[in-house]
């Protein structure tokens, strides 16, 4: 994943992309729902396959991914530890749960989600009718460009670190390119929020619209109520959601 010169300046020169191109492909593994030969990896990577062979049998030793009877990885024991230790240690566990759990009685989609590169991980998603089933890690991988949690933290983003993010990409929602996007984030920054049509198939119905603000502090996440939403509720909803993220804050 390229990083823009600001991203650079702010980091340092001295990175070591050794372990930067272990973590994306620990990454890209984990974004696999079956288990995934090397050379498909590499491939949905961009990545030499030797390359990628010699990061894979590492994370295998140290146990973030195994290879089954298939020679194939799947992610293993050791990065369900980080996952839950992450959990812990951001405080989703014991400061987002009760506040996200209260705006389920709007009869919308509640949603909390990450984003990584160009893509959003749900950490919570939960629909109006779901019963029993936990809202918790639900749903895998999304483009940001197409959700509401994605498109506000990309807000966030500087339009340098946004243009590399998308240098010479296909933009999901976005078919005009990269200035299409920016002058859109340009407005959501200035609104203070995000509003906007979302119909992701696998979620949510034709034609609902999302309302996502972001959630700062350590806990660095965007969180929205999605579905039908009349244009007389937006204000007292943005002013919800806003109270939420300070709750979690």
């Amino acid at each position: 994943m390229p990083n823009s010169s600001a991203n650079l300046k702010k980091h340092g020169s001295q990175l070591n992309h050794s372990l930067i191109e272990g973590i994306n492909v620990l990454q890209g593994l984990a974004s696999f729902e079956r288990p995934v030969g090397c050379r498909e990896l590499a491939r949905f990577l961009e990545l030499d396959t030797t390359r990628v062979n010699r990061l894979l049998r590492t994370l295998d030793f140290i146990g973030l991914v195994r290879k089954n009877d298939d020679r194939k990885y799947v992610t293993g024991p050791a990065m369900l530890v980080l996952a839950a230790q992450g959990l812990c240690a951001s405080g989703v566990t014991t400061k987002a749960i009760k506040p996200l759990e209260e705006l389920r009685k709007y009869g919308l989609v509640v949603a909390m989600g990450v984003l990584w590169h160009d893509k959003v991980t749900y950490l919570y998603h939960s629909l109006p009718d779901m019963g029993e089933e936990s809202p918790l890690g639900r749903l895998g991988y999304f483009p940001a460009t197409e959700c509401g949690t994605g498109i506000s933290l990309l807000s966030d983003l500087e339009d340098d670190e946004v243009r590399v993010l998308y240098q010479d990409r296909d933009i999901p929602g976005f078919p005009e390119g990269v200035e299409s996007l920016l002058t859109a984030l340009n407005q959501y920054r200035k609104q203070g929020y995000v509003k906007m049509q979302t119909h992701y198939k696998t979620h949510l119905p034709h034609h609902s619209v999302t309302i996502a603000v972001n959630v700062k502090g350590n806990m660095h996440s965007a969180i929205a109520l999605s579905g039908w939403i009349p244009e007389e509720a937006t204000d007292e909803l943005v002013t919800l959601l806003k109270n939420k993220a300070k709750e979690i804050e």
